[in-house]
């Protein structure tokens, strides 16, 4: 019976119930009295909506993180940010090396998920890149926020940089905002370029992907020498960032923008599709957005970032994917080719599967929390829904007004999120050996 259950446990297993043994020690010490200002008991729902909503990276809130919670709440809070960002496994790996552990088969197996499925034999030089990568850029973003905000505070303005840092980078969207009697995260930063700049440059870091950093640095930032895979993140995360900006200026400029100067108008649209990528963070009210608006957040947030990366969503290279095979297929193209090389079948195919699977999640969890929450509009929770899934963050108002059925539908959708819809469906499922048959095929008419 051991030896069968052993057996059962795959990678991907191993890598969902990591992520679940963190979000219930996270929750269980939320609980304590030491963990909130009034030194109180916190209900386990919240602690338990606040500690998945950290370990996957996501920021949606049901108690305000700075008013709530004490500075060991906060740390906490932080930390499962930094485990959920990093994954559990990859701190699991830096202490085997440190304590000169050796690493089984098994083990660099859930490894090699776990870092995005790169080649067995370069994860562990990946893995000591992303400690070293992530403890630079989380430090010098720490730096140039501590000149922003320590003025403002004192000395206390470093806690704050450090905690907002990464977050930042780790995509979280969670915020210390309420020390400026502020709820709505970088709101009262609307027109300051510095943070802004800052939290967009340590969002994009973190949203391309360690591997697509390890590929730069590789070839000394030559665009052309890069893999095809880095090449496809980098373009569609520009084609991204600026189709967004474009579309919350034109869309935005009468409605929630209305009250802004030009310079702040087209900064305010660039860190809305910046951090529309997962991110989480916001310097204009999301509730005052336009349906356009409203429905090009969605779009973005369901794309998210980038395999191997801290973000969340479908993932920028299987929205690439699927409009280059869609592209090839309605020219009447055999093969899908973009800079000069053929994508792999398998590729196409598990792209297709990837966004087939996010969009009946986001329909079915819709239509859920609709039925749970006659009360609130369909456009706010659809808003809603797609921040989860795309473990994004951001919010019209309504997190904490649900019910406990809805911010169970949110929590299992940050789960899903997190971990991604193929090694979600691994989890799920069991594997079976194939057989060798091969079937009479039949067409079918579509279209």
């Amino acid at each position: 019976m051991k030896n069968k259950l052993i057996f059962r446990m795959t990678t991907e297993r191993l890598v969902a119930l990591s992520f679940l043994g963190v979000i219930l020690t996270g929750a269980l010490l939320l609980t304590l009295p030491i963990s909130s200002k009034t030194g109180d008991f916190t209900a386990f729902s919240d602690c338990l909506f606040t500690a998945t909503s950290a370990t996957c990276v996501t920021g949606l809130v049901v108690v305000d993180t700075f008013t709530h919670w004490s500075v060991f709440g906060q740390l906490v809070v932080l930390l499962l940010i930094q485990i959920g960002g990093l994954s559990f496994m990859t701190l699991i790996t830096i202490f085997a090396i440190f304590t000169k552990k050796h690493i089984s088969l098994k083990e660099m197996n859930i490894l090699t998920q776990s870092a995005g499925n790169v080649r067995r034999d370069a994860v562990i030089t990946l893995i000591k890149g992303i400690i070293f990568g992530t403890l630079i850029v989380e430090a010098t973003g720490t730096l140039f926020l501590s000149f922003c905000l320590c003025p403002e505070v004192g000395a206390k303005g470093v806690y704050y940089a450090m905690f907002h840092s990464v977050s930042a980078f780790c995509n979280a969207g969670f915020d210390l905002m309420g020390f400026k009697g502020e709820f709505s995260s970088l709101t009262s930063y609307v027109d300051n370029v510095a943070v802004n700049s800052i939290i967009m440059v340590l969002i994009v870091v973190g949203g391309l992907g360690f591997f697509v950093w390890t590929d730069l640095i590789k070839c000394k930032f030559r665009f052309k020498k890069l893999e095809m895979h880095s090449k496809i993140v980098i373009s569609t995360t520009a084609v991204l960032i600026l189709f967004g900006a474009v579309c919350f200026f034109i869309f935005e400029y009468a409605h929630s923008l209305k009250d802004l100067p030009l310079g702040d108008k087209i900064l305010a649209s660039l860190f809305q599709s910046v951090t529309t990528s997962t991110a989480g963070f916001n310097t204009i009210d999301q509730s005052a957005l336009s349906d356009s608006g409203k429905l090009t957040s969605v779009f973005l947030m369901i794309t998210g970032g980038s395999p191997g990366s801290t973000a969340g969503g479908i993932k920028t290279t299987t929205l690439a994917v699927i409009i280059i095979s869609t592209i090839a297929g309605a020219s009447n193209h055999e093969n899908s080719v973009i800079f000069k090389k053929k994508i792999a079948a398998e590729s196409i195919k598990q792209a297709h599967t990837i966004a087939t699977t996010y969009i009946i999640f986001a329909v079915v969890s819709t239509c859920l929390i609709c039925a749970f929450e006659p009360h609130i509009p369909l456009s706010d929770i659809l808003f809603e829904v797609a921040s989860a899934i795309g473990t994004v963050g951001l919010t019209t108002g309504i997190t904490p007004t649900l019910s406990e059925a809805s911010k169970i539908v949110l929590m299992i959708l940050m789960y899903a999120g997190r971990l991604g819809a193929m090694t979600l469906m691994l989890v799920l499922s069991e594997r079976h050996s194939k057989v060798p048959l091969d079937r009479p095929s039949e067409k079918v008419i579509v279209g």
